[in-house]
């Protein structure tokens, strides 16, 4: 089999944006509210858990590293406060700050929810797997070094700003082992499964099931053998 003359190579950048978007579309869902980041990545040396809230994730399979996503404060709490209330809570029962175990668990789960619509991606569109572990929340109140145990041999790490509806800030920081995926073949990108339509596809499919046959009229024959237990 041949390769194209001009194989399409999904590098480093490719990775950290599909990560991005992972988090903004999840966010954005979870908090109904407008989250966006930087058109601008930063090249970083080292990555770092920084107050107010730092949070970890590492994966390994296809290809292995480390995401970390440091909040502010006040950052953390416009989030934690907008899916709260989205998911129906009165504001008079939401945590009062940001130490609060309750949104340390909450923002665990979303960014649990992050990384997977991350892996799900990887799955369908580079055909490879990789699997997450579950992500640590942490409340800090200084800088912690943290380095990745996974093997990198040439570990790259890329930073990108992200700002809530209020413009309150927070980074995400990706640090993979250089890599790339090079198309050899065309294919097409298996979609992501809509939980509604296969429900209604399940649905329309019992309403297609043909009814059972009604039941014929025995026969004087039938009856007499019927009548004798046969």
């Amino acid at each position: 089999m041949s390769t194209q003359k001009n194989p399409v190579v999904y590098g480093t950048e490719d990775l950290l944006v599909s990560l991005c978007n992972s988090v903004t579309r999840v966010l954005n869902v979870a908090t109904q509210t407008q989250i966006s980041y930087s058109g601008m990545v930063q090249r970083i040396s080292k990555t770092c858990l920084k107050p107010d809230i730092g949070c970890f994730v590492l994966f390994d399979g296809g290809f292995s590293g480390l995401v970390i996503i440091n909040f502010s404060g006040a950052a953390a709490m416009e989030i934690y406060e907008s899916y709260m209330l989205n998911m129906g809570m009165s504001k008079s029962d939401l945590a009062s700050s940001f130490t609060s175990d309750e949104v340390s668990n909450v923002m665990g789960e979303l960014m649990n929810q992050v990384v997977g619509d991350f892996t799900g991606k990887v799955r369908r569109e580079l055909q490879t797997h990789i699997t997450q572990n579950q992500p640590k929340m942490l409340a800090l109140n200084k800088e912690v070094l943290l380095s990745v145990d996974a093997n990198l041999d040439q570990p790259e790490a890329r930073r990108v700003t992200f700002y809530t509806g209020s413009n309150h800030i927070f980074y995400l920081e990706l640090a993979i082992d250089r890599t790339e995926f090079i198309k050899l073949y065309d294919f097409e990108p298996q979609d992501v499964p809509n939980p509604d339509e296969l429900i209604a596809q399940a649905h329309g499919a019992g309403a297609a099931a043909p009814a059972p046959a009604a039941a014929q009229p025995l026969s004087e024959t039938d009856e007499l053998l019927k009548s004798l237990g046969m």
